[in-house]
């Protein structure tokens, strides 16, 4: 791994798949990372599009370089292309290339219409 602690900031969905798959990738090489949740501060959300240029997520900045809209795969092949961490034949512990499964997108369903209320889901707007 490179000798510096690399600055690392994540713009993640709370219920997401592609968000699992990147935060597994961050504990998979013991990395630490600033996340900012889209869905529980909408505020993030915009941060998010103004620095990426576009709506989609998950977003990582590293080192101040944006992936916008980006797979675990993809945050840990940019890493490892670009000497953030050495290549590591440990499994994550979450897929890593998957989208949102029915339950994680009713979670957020359920969150944005009933204020983090709706079906157990642990998610809050803050407006």
């Amino acid at each position: 791994m490179a000798s510096e602690t690399p600055e690392i900031t994540a713009y993640l969905k709370t219920y997401c798949g592609w968000s699992e798959g990147v935060r597994s990738v961050f504990r998979k090489y013991g990395l630490d990372y600033t996340e900012k949740d889209i869905i529980k501060n909408p505020a993030f959300r915009w941060e998010m599009e103004q620095k990426s240029g576009q709506p989609l997520s998950p977003c990582v900045i590293i080192n101040g370089t944006m992936l916008a809209d980006v797979s675990g795969e993809e945050v840990e092949q940019w890493m490892i292309a670009n000497a953030v961490v050495e290549s590591s034949d440990s499994a994550p512990d979450a897929p890593i290339d998957s989208s949102c499964t029915d339950a994680q997108h009713a979670a957020m369903d359920a969150a944005a219409r009933f204020g983090g209320q709706g079906g157990g889901a642990n998610v809050r707007i803050i407006e």
